[in-house]
């Protein structure tokens, strides 16, 4: 295909040699008075012809030039190219304006062999190219001196200014709407930001409000009652964001989507979406993890005042709560079920899921 671009070349600078060569040479062989020969398109086509004739013997020969400086340019740095081309559009655009300042007063040598203007476009671009090309480091430092000039005098200016912080954004997912609590912590100002809340989240809330199930139904509208009354009291630091991603089914994946791309924090007290938040280097705050940093410190040994509720997993285990939804396991507490007795903690075991307290009866610890 290249050979066959450089043929067509060949025939097309042919044709414009014959056009503007050939009849001064009809002249300087007497031939002029041809009427045939006279016809610019004769001269076109026996130019075209005659240079097609010798691409034939000339065209692998420029087709091995092409391929060798295409293949040293593809291996030669960006930079040097760069440089280097900069620097003989420099030398071409100087080269020109001498060249036509000066293109009256041509040198009698010149006249005749070649024209001073083409003598300084080889010379000056070449010292351009070679200029741009071995001074590229230079360059460089200058135009990374005036930049760093330019950016200090922007920050001098910014610092007159105030410049307003960027906004974070919060997104919320349902288990953390439907549970209601972040709009009390939302009220006390520790959440700091714009509360996200996506469209398709909202969805998901809307069809768990309309189940047939009656506990799913009441956590779904208790969902939406939260919603209002976040939208209440933060009115203008709620946003209902209508961003989906069609490609992705799972709401908990489209979360963590949308927070990688408003560089956002995930809202949530789900355990499964805090590993999966983990695995995407997303950040999550889990409303767990802030109440079991408010609960008061339990200890081994402690002694603690506790009603056995139900039987545990484990034989001979008894189930207590403390006021705040903690999980008391009372090993060898099963026959004091539906009895208030004193315990002694025994370890304590905390997970983003929740905390739970592990204790065993004190003797003689049975109370009215």
């Amino acid at each position: 295909m290249l050979k066959v671009v450089i043929q067509i070349a060949f025939l097309f600078i042919g044709g414009t040699l014959g056009l503007l060569f050939l009849p001064p040479l009809y002249e300087f062989i007497h031939l002029s008075s041809n009427p045939w020969l006279n016809n610019p398109y004769v001269s076109v086509t026996i130019g075209a012809i005659i240079l097609f004739g010798f691409s034939f013997l000339f065209s692998d020969y420029f087709v091995r030039f092409i391929r060798w400086m295409e293949e040293k340019l593809l291996k030669a740095p960006v930079g040097d190219l760069l440089f280097g081309t900069l620097g003989l559009v420099v030398g071409l655009i100087v080269a020109y304006f001498i060249g036509f300042s000066i293109d009256s007063i041509q040198l009698a040598i010149f006249t005749t062999v070649v024209p001073l203007p083409f003598l300084l476009s080889i010379v000056l671009g070449y010292l351009g190219f070679q200029v741009g090309f071995k001074k590229r480091d230079e360059l460089i430092q200058v135009f990374s001196s005036a930049r760093a000039s330019n950016l200090s005098k922007k920050k001098n200016a910014e610092d007159v200014a105030l410049e307003a912080p960027a906004p974070s954004y919060k997104l919320l997912d349902t288990s953390v709407i439907i549970d209601g609590r972040i709009a009390d912590i939302s009220g006390t100002g520790f959440v700091e930001g714009i509360l996200v809340v996506p469209q398709f989240v909202l969805t998901e809330l809307q069809h768990i409000a309309d189940s047939s199930d009656t506990l799913k139904r009441t956590r779904g509208r208790r969902g939406l009652d939260i919603l209002k009354t976040l939208q209440d009291e933060r009115s203008s630091d709620i946003l209902i964001t209508e961003v989906d991603f069609d490609d992705i089914q799972e709401v908990d994946l489209k979360l963590v989507r949308l927070a990688k791309k408003m560089s956002g924090q995930i809202l949530t007290n789900d355990f499964n979406l805090n590993k999966v938040c983990d695995l995407h280097n997303v950040s999550v705050l889990n409303i767990n993890d802030l109440a079991n940093a408010v609960k008061p410190v339990v200890i081994p040994g402690e002694e603690m005042h506790v009603v056995v509720i139900k039987d545990g997993k484990e034989h001979n285990q008894g189930v207590a709560y403390l006021d705040d939804g903690t999980m008391i396991v009372v090993e060898e507490g099963k026959s004091y079920i539906g009895q208030a007795i004193v315990v002694v903690v025994t370890s304590v075991l905390q997970t983003s899921a929740g905390r739970m307290i592990f204790a065993k009866p004190k003797s003689n610890s049975k109370t009215a």
